[in-house]
């Protein structure tokens, strides 16, 4: 049996790398998927300009480093889907009450801060900064998770960010040209919430899964 942490350089089981490839997949196109879809809960109080996306783009890249920096100390102390997996369903909750609350949100934002530059960052933060924080901890987890069976790190973060990244496109191109015109806003945003209902689950029936074995222990 491998210690913990030791690099053991073997293939990782076929059920881990596709719970983290895919779950890597399906959040990167919530991500990117919501900040598409935030700039139509933005747009009818603080307008559609480039003010606007500099505001969503910016906090959403926020979101994500703060998101990897926290997941990049959780390698350091646990290594644990399951905590990922936790986090996950806090955010799909944060999505749910999007379209409950969102409308009162932004006029609120509006009437404090204004339509300017402030208030645009301000409503971009409220609608994506707690909910794409939490989801930007899953890549620094599973990696750590998945180095556990090999020497070359840096291939396997390769990897997974990548694999995040094709999500991002696919969030992106789905969320415009599908699923907007289809199907609308709220719709879709209860849909992503149910997504990542559905990763929560797998990153914590993932763990389950492999308690037990000091090879493929991680936490």
């Amino acid at each position: 049996m491998a210690e913990p942490n030791t690099l053991v350089d073997s293939r990782p089981p076929s059920l881990l790398v596709g719970a983290v490839y895919g779950n890597a997949f399906a959040i990167g196109a919530v991500i990117m998927g919501f900040e598409m879809l935030g700039s139509r809960y933005i747009y009818p109080y603080f307008g559609a300009g480039i003010g606007m996306w500099a505001a969503l783009i910016s906090m959403v890249l926020l979101a994500l480093a703060i998101g990897y920096f926290v997941g990049g100390s959780l390698t350091t102390r646990h290594r644990s889907l399951r905590i990922v997996g936790m986090l996950v369903a806090v955010a799909a909750a944060y999505l749910s009450l999007v379209p409950l609350f969102a409308d009162s949100a932004m006029l609120w934002i509006l009437d404090r801060f204004k339509a300017g530059a402030v208030g645009q960052l301000a409503a971009a933060a409220g609608l994506t900064l707690i909910p794409l924080s939490l989801l930007g901890t899953l890549s620094p987890v599973g990696v750590a998770a998945l180095s556990t069976f090999s020497k070359n790190s840096g291939a396997t973060a390769g990897w997974l960010y990548g694999v995040s990244t094709v999500g991002n496109i696919a969030g992106v191109l789905l969320t415009t040209f599908v699923f907007v015109p289809t199907i609308g806003s709220r719709a879709i945003t209860y849909g992503f919430a149910c997504t990542l209902i559905a990763s929560a689950g797998t990153l914590a029936a993932t763990e389950w899964l492999f308690r037990g074995s000091e090879a493929t222990k991680l936490n």
